[in-house]
């Protein structure tokens, strides 16, 4: 497997994107503004895109590669997401007032876009890669994903705050390679996090304390103009899990 990062910001500007992964050249991990970057082509090929939940930073690219590039394709999108996340992005996105109900487009029969339910915990197999969706706790339904390659593992959060369930199942996969988690505030705004049900330094290095496993990790989701004092602030909290920066073009090969 091929992981490319297309996104991982909090927010956007100064060449910023925000949260979008392309796995090999047929699959996204979330739907954000990073997926404008890529060229026609690349984007007539991706075929899956894995929703963690519904939130715009993670879905607003959808809209716009369906309207790019369906004409190119053969053969419907196909979006994997929580049930709740669809109905989500069928009541407010793909509704004929926000953007055309591509299920419907050139006609039922024939759709450019299609809808698949995804349960925690129910792998998803594509062409031998497996990607199984892991608990979250956000402020709406979400997931994290776990992407295995059968050699190794990359573990994605998603959007979430503190949570047991989610490590109960990370320390159970022998082959965890890479943990890229999220933390999107600084500690000053230890409020926020809690209330919007994100991570902030203090609150990430309790979460890791629950890792039983030693992965290389790395942060995702910083606000754009407080990146610099957040890393500075985990590693003053973290320091027994050392964790890097995420940046858009990094490449994981597992």
């Amino acid at each position: 497997m091929k992981l490319q990062i297309l996104g991982c910001s909090g927010g956007i500007g100064g060449g910023l994107r925000t949260t979008s992964m392309l796995l090999d050249h047929d699959v996204l991990i979330d739907a954000g503004t990073g997926v404008g970057d890529l060229s026609l082509e690349a984007l007539s090929k991706i075929d899956h895109v894995f929703l963690t939940h519904s939130h715009l930073d993670h879905i607003v690219s959808i809209p716009f590669m369906l309207d790019s590039v369906a004409s190119m394709r053969d053969k419907p999108l196909i979006i994997y997401a929580t049930e709740e996340t669809l109905e989500a992005l069928q009541q407010h996105i793909f509704n004929w007032k926000i953007w055309p109900d591509f299920r419907q487009i050139p006609n039922p029969q024939q759709p450019h876009m299609h809808y698949q339910v995804i349960v925690q915990g129910e792998t998803v197999v594509l062409n031998g890669r497996k990607i199984t969706p892991l608990p979250a706790n956000h402020v709406i339904p979400a997931v994290g994903y776990q992407l295995d390659s059968g050699q190794f593992s990359l573990v994605y959060t998603g959007d979430t705050t503190t949570q047991n369930d989610f490590w109960d199942v990370v320390n159970r996969i022998d082959n965890l390679e890479y943990l890229i988690i999220e933390t999107a505030f600084p500690d000053a705004e230890r409020e926020l996090a809690v209330l919007s049900k994100h991570l902030c330094p203090s609150l990430l290095a309790e979460e890791l304390e629950k890792l039983r496993l030693d992965p290389q990790i790395y942060i995702t989701h910083l606000k754009p103009d407080e990146s610099e004092v957040t890393m500075h602030e985990i590693s003053k909290f973290a320091r027994a899990k050392p964790a890097k920066m995420l940046t858009n073009g990094h490449v994981f090969e597992f």
